[in-house]
C-alpha cells in the first residue's frame, strides 16, 4: 500500500477505485455463475460491513501511512487479534482466560512502547485513526460472523467491498483529494497487486476463514505482517526501526501469539444451543446452508 501511496495515489482514492475494481470483478463473475442478485437487506449488511473493515479499517490505515513508517502501522494493526477476542468474549459471553488476559496486557505494552519511542513524531491525528483501524476491523468481523442478512458465500465480500469503494471515493471527493500527477510504474503495480491479492484473493479468504474459526484466529495473519513490512520497509524504503520498535514488534507478536494458541473451553450442550442464533442449516457469514448456484 505503502508504494502505491508514494506514487501518487491519495489514501482515500486508492481504497475506493481498489476496492470498486475489485468487487465489480467478484460480483460479475459470481452473477456468471448462477449467483443471485442481493436483496436490499444483504446490501445494507454489506455496506455496514465494508464500512467498518474497510472504510474505517482499510482507510485508517491507507491514510495513517502517508505519515506512519509502514513497519509501524503494521505494528499497531498487529493488535487486531486482541480486539478479536475481547470483541468475541463480549459477543459470545467467552471471557478471555488467563492466557488471554496476559496477551491482552502484553498487547498494550506494546502499544504504549511504541508511542513511546517517539517513532510517531508528532502525527496524532494520523495515529488515532491507525489505532481506530484495528479495532473497527475486529467489531466488524464479530458483527459479520454474527449476521443473519449477510449474503450467500463470496457475495457478502462482492457487496461490501463495492458498498465501501463507494464511501471511499465520496470521502475522496469531500476532502477534495485528486491526482496531481500520473501514478510511477510502480505505484501502478502495487495498485494491480492491492485489487488482485490484496482484495480478490486476501479478503474473500478472511471472510472463510471468519466463517470456519474464531475470530482470534481468523485474524492471527495480522502477527506476520509486522515482521514482513519492518523487513521491506527496510529493504525498499530505507526504513531503520528504532530500539523502541523492535521492542514493540516483540511485545505485540508475543501477545497475539499467546491469545491465537489458547484452546476455548467448551460450553455445555444447552448453553451452545441456548446461544446459537440461527436456525439449523445457517451459518452466521453466509446466511444459508448452501452458497447460490
Amino acid at each position: 500500500m505503502r508504494f502505491a501511496l508514494m506514487g501518487g495515489f491519495p489514501p482515500l482514492m486508492l481504497g475506493g477505485s481498489r476496492f470498486i475494481l475489485a468487487g465489480a470483478i467478484l460480483y460479475t463473475l459470481l452473477r456468471l455463475k448462477g449467483f443471485a442478485t442481493p436483496t436490499r437487506r444483504q446490501w445494507a449488511a454489506g455496506a455496514f460491513t465494508g464500512l467498518l473493515l474497510l472504510v474505517i479499517g482499510n482507510g485508517g490505515v491507507a491514510i495513517a501511512q502517508q505519515w506512519v513508517p509502514s513497519g509501524v502501522a503494521a505494528l499497531v494493526v498487529g493488535s487486531m487479534p486482541l480486539w478479536a477476542a475481547l470483541f468475541g468474549g463480549l459477543a459470545d459471553g467467552q471471557w478471555p482466560g488467563t492466557l488471554e488476559r496476559w496477551g491482552l496486557a502484553l498487547g498494550f505494552f506494546g502499544i504504549a512502547v511504541l508511542n513511546r519511542g517517539g517513532d510517531l513524531g508528532t502525527h496524532w491525528l494520523p495515529f488515532a485513526g491507525l489505532v481506530l483501524a484495528p479495532i473497527s476491523w475486529a467489531f466488524g468481523s464479530i458483527w459479520s460472523k454474527r449476521q443473519p442478512h449477510m449474503a450467500p458465500g463470496l457475495m457478502a465480500t462482492a457487496t461490501q467491498m463495492l458498498c465501501a469503494g463507494v464511501m471511499l471515493m465520496g470521502l475522496s471527493t469531500l476532502l477534495g483529494e485528486r491526482m496531481t500527477a500520473l501514478p510511477t510504474p510502480r505505484a501502478l503495480l502495487a495498485f494491480f497487486y492491492l485489487v488482485g491479492f490484496g482484495s480478490l484473493v486476501a479478503f474473500s479468504a478472511y471472510g472463510y476463514l471468519l466463517k470456519h474459526a474464531r475470530p482470534a484466529l481468523a485474524t492471527s495473519y495480522a502477527y506476520v505482517n509486522p515482521m514482513v513490512a519492518v523487513l521491506l520497509g527496510w529493504l525498499l524504503a530505507g526504513e531503520t526501526p528504532g530500539p523502541y520498535t523492535l521492542v514493540a514488534m516483540a511485545a505485540i507478536l508475543g501477545a497475539v501469539m499467546l491469545i491465537t494458541r489458547k484452546t476455548p473451553t467448551a460450553r455445555p450442550a444447552s448453553a451452545a444451543v441456548a446461544r446459537e442464533p440461527f436456525p439449523e442449516g445457517r451459518t452466521a457469514l453466509t446466511g444459508s446452508g448452501e452458497s447460490e448456484r
